[in-house]
């Protein structure tokens, strides 16, 4: 059953939350983690969550029925997005453009919690500068079947 809408205030914007006691974590040890709990996880790990990802297009992971259900990649700006939210406009290799969100600051991590967001994934670029990225990523993301020993080996 959906719960009533809470609002959020995180970095000076206003954060609606719909259905907050929807559960993303069911089997949680110490009982359901809920969308709203989510949220606020976002903005309490928001200061060093944004030491990797400030000012950088984001792809967004997201779980909109949990943890539990499927999950979606996300490189455009979702439709009914905030004004607010900022953007970098991307140029793919197939010549087509989207604008991508950009992690500014608390209330844009917890935005993207909003919509089922528990992986953000950034570009090694900068918003201000697509064409030429200034990191280098490694994701060490284990295969399904693939024991964890082996990412520590290649980690090495």
């Amino acid at each position: 059953m959906a719960t009533k809408a809470e609002t959020l205030d995180v970095a000076g914007r206003e954060i609606r939350v719909t259905n907050p006691g929807k559960p993303y974590f069911a089997d949680a040890p110490d009982g359901p983690i809920t969308k709203l709990d989510l949220v606020r996880y976002w903005v309490e790990v928001a200061d060093a969550a944004l030491v990797g990802c400030r000012g950088r297009p984001t792809t967004l992971h997201r779980f909109p029925d949990g943890a539990a259900g499927e999950g979606f990649y996300q490189k455009r700006l979702p439709k009914g997005a905030p004004p607010w939210v900022e953007t970098a406009l991307i140029t793919f290799p197939s010549g087509r453009t989207a604008n991508m969100p950009v992690m500014a600051d608390a209330a844009h991590l917890a935005w993207a919690a909003t919509l089922g967001c528990l992986e953000i994934n950034p570009w090694p670029v900068r918003s201000g500068d697509v064409d030429h990225p200034d990191e280098l990523r490694m994701d060490l993301d284990p295969m399904p079947g693939v024991p964890f020993e082996h990412v520590r080996e290649v980690a090495m």
